[in-house]
């Protein structure tokens, strides 16, 4: 018989296999595997020679060859008391659900009648008899108890099932996400313990209103923490149901009744734009394009056209409504649709702008922390929130540019048809930033970041923006312009407003109210006038110096919930290459 070998340094006892090549690691063990009447040879390292041991070591090896024997049967006992019990114990479940198929549950008719109603309204019915439908959102049974709580869409309810309530064959193989209906006495939570809402129910009748899937497709099988993003994308409906993507959704329904409260406070009035037309806001190259009965166009990339045509009739205006980008961007912060909340003001100076986009979004955040239960949101998604401080930071573009500078923050160089450029080692090279750079969004982010307050990035140059925003007036003027160095190439009155841990969530401008100005940016665009003559008649009839923005509402939702992507904010986010489910 071969000898068995043993590397005191190399070897392993648990992969190794007793041979030259793979040996163990401890005599004790080679002995306990190969048998104490083995031969043996050992060395101490993998630079010595292998020679037999000495005999107080086979002496000592050999009883620690006994001790691992005895592990061993202890753990085979173990495993074979456990597998009995095992047995046993489902021997009794199949005997309990044989035996619970013959128990029928009634509802009492002689008890009080219950008062069907939503687990947001259950505080003032304590002590009364309730009717509640939802879903089991977790489920645990104790002995002869079965704990539920009970999900409705308005908030979540624990629920005790006990006695006949918890024997019938429906309590024994319930499963979590099946919709129920359960009927009970509402109790106070009893001192020094907690559930939701301080109280729970003490059910006296239920029954399954519909059984979800268990074994192999059960809930917990398809969607756990773990589970990679693409599956999370493709099972987004049932994501849905966890409790901090439903609050992220919530969330976000309160945020936006925040801002409509807002904007009614201004008189500001909400219209509804179409989002299909045949005019581009932002650049033909992000337009998504298609056939309208026989004609050309797109799915809207904004509304602020038809906003400014609202403002002679129906004066300030904001929308909520979808908007679309066909950019083949893959980050964190960009959807291909997305929810745009976009407003029009006349009569306004660049300041005012400014002030307005400052004001809306504080008060927005003012009236979401002074409600109960969407503070409480905030607090349980971004414990950390602290609403931001007023003013805002003011920074014009071309100190933006001195300040990534000056803090050695560089981006990627770019040939002249936009690609990167790389060094030997095929690594992006890396330059400084020069005033007719656009910033990009890594940069953007890390100098908001850094400086850690919300920044209006101000007065970008023309070439950068869309056609339709305003210059500044010649150097020597007033107001947010004054003082930027025009020198540079043509600034125009924009702005974009950069949060920390998100960037930009708001960008906004002044418009160009003078109709040769605007017919001139078609030319120098290549813009064909004629589909526009809706939007040049405003100039035509009355102009007047007017602004606006759109804020991103996934964006400005995952600052204030600190979600890592605009993702999460969204209800089906559609991404390039993703529009299911």
């Amino acid at each position: 018989m071969a000898p068995i070998h043993v590397d005191e340094t190399s070897g392993s006892d648990l992969t190794g296999l007793g041979s030259q090549e793979a040996p163990y690691q401890s005599l004790a063990h080679a002995l306990f595997a190969q048998g104490q009447s083995a031969t043996v040879l050992i060395r101490k390292d993998p630079s010595a020679d292998y020679e037999e041991p000495t005999q107080s070591a086979l002496k000592k090896a050999k009883k620690g060859a006994d001790g691992l024997e005895k592990k061993r049967r202890k753990a085979e006992e173990l495993a074979e008391r456990e597998a009995q019990a095992q047995g046993e114990e489902r021997e009794k479940r199949e005997r309990l659900i044989e035996e619970s198929k013959k128990i029928q549950l009634v509802e009492d008719a002689t008890l009080p009648a219950a008062v069907k109603t939503k687990i947001l309204n259950l505080k003032p019915l304590r002590g009364k008899r309730v009717r509640i439908f939802g879903w089991v959102h977790r489920l645990r049974s104790q002995k002869d108890i079965i704990f539920v709580v009970l999900r409705d869409g308005t908030g979540y309810l624990q629920a005790v099932l006990s006695g006949v309530p918890a024997q019938t064959y429906a309590a024994l193989t319930l499963t979590l996400e099946s919709s129920v209906e359960l009927v009970g006495t509402l109790q106070a939570t009893p001192e020094g313990k907690t559930a939701p809402g301080g109280h729970e129910l003490v059910v006296d009748f239920w029954r399954t209103v519909g059984a979800a899937a268990g074994g192999d497709d059960a809930f917990t099988n398809r969607l756990n923490e773990k589970s990679d993003p693409s599956i999370l994308a493709d099972l987004r409906h049932l994501v849905l149901r966890g409790e901090n993507a439903s609050s992220v959704l919530r969330l976000r329904a309160a945020m936006l009744s925040a801002f409509r409260a807002v904007y009614a406070e201004q008189h500001i009035m909400e219209v509804t734009p179409p989002c299909l037309v045949q005019t581009q806001v932002e650049g033909g190259a992000t337009l998504f394009k298609l056939e309208y009965y026989g004609q050309p166009a797109f799915l809207t990339q904004s509304s602020q056209l038809y906003l400014e045509t609202c403002l002679p009739s129906l004066g300030d205006v904001f929308c909520v409504q979808e908007s679309f980008r066909a950019e083949n961007s893959h980050t964190r912060r960009h959807l291909s649709e997305y929810t745009h909340l976009e407003a029009e003001l006349a009569f306004i100076s660049f300041e005012d702008l400014m002030d307005h986009i400052e004001a809306i979004i504080c008060k927005t955040v003012d009236r979401l922390l002074q409600d109960e239960s969407t503070a409480a949101l905030i607090r349980q998604l971004n414990p950390s929130f602290v609403p931001p401080a007023r003013p805002f930071q003011r920074l014009a573009y071309v100190d933006a540019i001195a300040w990534l500078n000056e803090h050695d923050i560089q981006h990627e160089a770019e040939d002249a048809d936009g690609n990167v450029i790389t060094d030997a080692d095929g690594k992006p090279k890396m330059v400084p930033h020069a005033v007719g750079d656009d910033i990009a969004e890594a940069a953007e982010r890390r100098m908001t970041d850094i400086i850690g307050t919300p920044i209006f990035l101000h007065s970008f140059p023309a070439e950068l923006k869309a056609f339709y925003m305003k210059k500044h007036a010649p150097s020597g003027g007033t107001g947010a312009g004054a003082g930027v160095d025009h020198h540079h190439p043509v600034l125009t009155e924009s702005c974009d407003l950069l949060m920390p841990g998100v960037g930009e969530i708001v960008g906004g401008s002044m418009r160009i109210s003078d109709i040769d100005e605007l017919l001139s940016a078609y030319k120098r665009e290549g813009i064909d006038p004629a589909p526009y003559y809706w939007f040049t008649d405003q100039r035509k009839y009355g102009t007047c110096e007017h602004g606006g923005y759109g804020l991103g509402v996934e964006r400005f939702l995952a600052w204030l919930a600190n979600r890592y992507t605009i993702r999460e904010c969204s209800l089906y986010p559609r991404w390039p290459g993703r529009a299911t489910p």
